[in-house]
């Protein structure tokens, strides 16, 4: 009987050593699910998913509490990306979520900026560029038109802008609404 008890008790600490072990050895920092899904997020930290930051949302996509279509500025391609890695259908972009036509960029009237620095520490893309008490200015190439700098503004000297369409950005109209005048005899085109 006394032998038995010493048995299961030396049983129940080499387990328990070899669990220790194992479980510092073998460890996982994170889910790696959600390092995967936030490597394909545009980084953006913009807040328009619902969610401060990209990491937050990933981490909500990973647990399945919201659907891989709230990034509006990662767009088709990020869906695309996240419904491969997910194996889930592709869905467009939530219809409360859609970005205007036409892409806008954030200006400042630099006659009124007061210099605070509070559209910098807005800005989640490092796109204004500034020091306190002298005026900012907006890096158009780098602003993504989250309108996150407008609200802290206390003088309201930011204006969002629709962005130039140049020969690098501009993508052809959806070729399906090109004939939606068709009805029109004048011109001879019939359905």
């Amino acid at each position: 009987m006394l032998m038995a008890i010493i048995v299961l008790v030396g049983m129940a600490v080499f387990f328990g050593l070899l669990l220790g072990y194992s479980a510092q050895k073998f460890k996982v920092e994170g889910n790696p699910v959600v390092d995967q899904i936030d490597r394909l997020l545009p980084q953006t930290q913009c807040g328009q998913c619902s969610y401060p930051g990209c990491r937050p949302y990933a981490e909500a996509i990973a647990n399945q509490e919201v659907g891989i279509n709230q990034c509006p500025p990662g767009g088709e391609a990020t869906i695309q990306a996240l419904a491969d890695l997910l194996d889930v259908d592709v869905v467009p972009l939530d219809g409360e979520l859609q970005q205007a036509d036409v892409p806008t960029v954030a200006i400042i009237r630099e006659e009124t900026c007061i210099g605070c620095t509070l559209c910098i520490q807005a800005c989640p893309v490092d796109a204004i560029v500034g020091a306190a008490k002298l005026m900012h200015t907006v890096i158009a190439d780098e602003c993504t038109g989250c309108d996150l700098c407008l609200p802290p503004c206390p003088v309201d000297c930011i204006d969002m802008i629709p962005m130039k369409v140049t020969l690098d950005d501009w993508v052809s109209p959806d070729p399906q609404n090109v004939f939606k005048f068709s009805q029109r005899n004048d011109i001879g085109i019939t359905q």
